[in-house]
């Protein structure tokens, strides 16, 4: 019945209910403006709700379980993906400005033996064998002469341990052979090398010649598909399309957020969307824990107080270094 109908005297139109913000505990209120809210720390996005481009993603977030993911419109252009993928990264850098390669090295024949091994295992567990393995093999001509058994003791707690060794010995022979001992600067001279793909190379390029490159690991390639940023599966194909998105310069750097935050945050399993920084901007908010105080204890490494990956990390990195193998 409307207010004519009943005789009453019509009131002053009000926003319905369902489109008026949530209100969590000690969230400011709500602007009192007729068009949807943004998605922000303590509030609830109506269904065409947009983050503003201003606001900024809380350092130590407790997001109300009531958060919706931002809509990604179909059709979205070229243009509006790049704009959404650059604020992320933003954010990402905010978050981890201590992002570095979780790998211990100390020149580039070390990063190359230690990201060969890092395939099928963590980079914990290569950090934890490799000191022994360096001191028995520090040059590759050192390595090109081991006796096989004696390197698959040494490399056994990596996991594939003979696989690894035929790969250590092959490409340690190369650089001797082909290279004069060292390790080439270029990609197309890398990827030649026994066991060393793209994703390999990439990471020796970036970090121990400071050449751009795109890691695309399998938390790189799960986090750009939750954010719809590219629904390729295959790495070289992921590679392709984050290169289109982001500078060059922007690369090597990129890859490290986006790898430290899968490790950390946005799990594979169980990703701790309750606790995640860069929440109001992931189109998948939601299919993790959103529970905050629950999310919390989903943290890895320094972000739940725990130890690194590296034994030997950079200066400001905030966590605590990583125990040597064996160590209780």
């Amino acid at each position: 019945m409307t207010s004519s109908e009943s005789g009453t005297k019509p009131r002053a139109s009000r926003e319905p209910r369902s489109a008026r913000t949530a209100k969590a505990p000690g969230a400011p209120k709500a602007p009192a403006a007729s068009k949807a809210p943004a998605v922000t720390k303590g509030t609830k996005g109506t269904k065409d709700a947009k983050v503003p481009a201003a606001s900024k993603a809380p350092r130590d977030p407790k997001a109300p379980k009531d958060l919706k993911a931002p809509k990604i419109p179909k059709g979205e252009s070229h243009l509006a993906l790049v704009r959404r993928a650059r604020r992320i990264n933003r954010e990402l850098a905010e978050v981890y400005p201590y992002a570095h390669p979780e790998l211990d090295f100390r020149n580039p024949f070390e990063l190359l033996v230690a990201t060969v091994l890092s395939a099928q295992t963590t980079d914990l567990r290569v950090n934890q064998t490799t000191p022994a393995l360096f001191a028995a093999y520090p040059t590759p001509e050192d390595m090109a002469a081991a006796v096989p058994e004696e390197m698959e003791e040494l490399i056994r707690p990596t996991g594939f341990f003979r696989a690894k060794t035929k790969s250590l010995l092959g490409l340690s022979a190369a650089l001797r052979d082909d290279f004069g001992g060292e390790v080439p600067g270029r990609l197309e001279d890398l990827v030649k090398l026994p066991g060393v793909g793209r994703k390999t190379a990439n990471v020796v390029l970036g970090n121990a010649f400071g050449v751009p490159g795109i890691t695309v690991d399998t938390h790189f390639g799960r986090l750009v598909r939750r954010w719809k940023w590219t629904d390729e599966e295959d790495p070289v194909k992921v590679e392709a399309v984050i290169a289109d998105i982001f500078p060059k310069s922007e690369w090597t750097m990129l890859s490290h957020r986006v790898i430290f935050h899968g490790r950390r945050i946005c799990h594979s399993r169980k990703p701790a969307c309750g606790a995640c920084p860069i929440a109001p901007l992931c189109p998948s908010y939601g299919e993790g824990e959103t529970d905050p105080e629950k999310a919390r204890k989903l943290l890895k490494y320094e972000m739940g107080g725990y130890p690194g990956q590296r034994l030997s990390p950079p200066p400001d990195f905030p966590g605590k270094p990583a125990p040597a193998l064996g160590a209780v």
